[in-house]
């Protein structure tokens, strides 16, 4: 099984390497569009700010190639951000695939801190990417926009408000936590998505 991470403008890749080396996929990194097409399943990660890397996959040519996937494709935090329809970040028109918009989190209180950063648990789980001993358990968090629910939503975390953890439609799922850095649980996520 060939497993491509698609390779761009955002940090974020090479831990996601890495996290599925620990199950035992060799994946490859790569923007060679015809391996992209030809992989068994396709990894969209990533760290960054919205408008740019949207601005780098247009360049590009990468934008409507992820939009035209065909097989399983897995978007990790901005991943799932880009996929969603609009960003607040820089005024981002994204790929469109979740019918959602992208937030930045409001502060209610001196207390409330942005960027949610650490552990943080999972609730409503749908779809397969998921088990039902994963609901309320911990994964790891790291932004500052949050994907509204919708009818999309396969898996809700609840900071500062209620956002969506997850979201699938077709073949195509995202998480905004880091399956490759959340211990075990993330592990087993990603074996889920290899296992689609």
């Amino acid at each position: 099984m060939e497993v491509a991470i698609i390779k761009y403008n955002a940090g974020n890749i090479y831990s996601v390497m890495h996290g599925l080396r620990r199950i035992g996929i060799e994946p490859v990194v790569t923007d060679d569009k015809s391996r992209i097409l030809a992989a068994d399943k396709v990894i969209f990660p990533g760290v960054g700010e919205a408008s740019s890397t949207m601005a780098y996959l247009r360049e590009h040519k990468l934008d409507q190639l992820i939009v035209d996937l065909k097989q399983p494709v897995l978007g990790i935090c901005i991943g799932l951000q880009l996929m969603c329809k609009h960003s607040e970040e820089g005024n981002t028109d994204c790929l469109g695939i979740f019918d959602t918009e992208v937030k930045r989190f409001l502060p209610q209180q001196i207390s409330d801190k942005v960027p949610q950063m650490g552990w943080n648990t999972i609730h409503s789980l749908q779809t397969e990417l998921f088990t039902p001993e994963m609901e309320n358990q911990y994964v790891y968090y790291v932004h500052s926009f949050y994907a509204d629910i919708c009818s999309q939503t396969i898996a809700v975390t609840d900071y500062l408000q209620p956002f969506s953890a997850a979201l699938h439609r077709d073949n195509f799922y995202a998480t905004q936590f880091h399956p490759e850095k959340s211990g075990p649980l993330g592990e087993l996520i990603l074996r889920n998505f290899i296992n689609i």
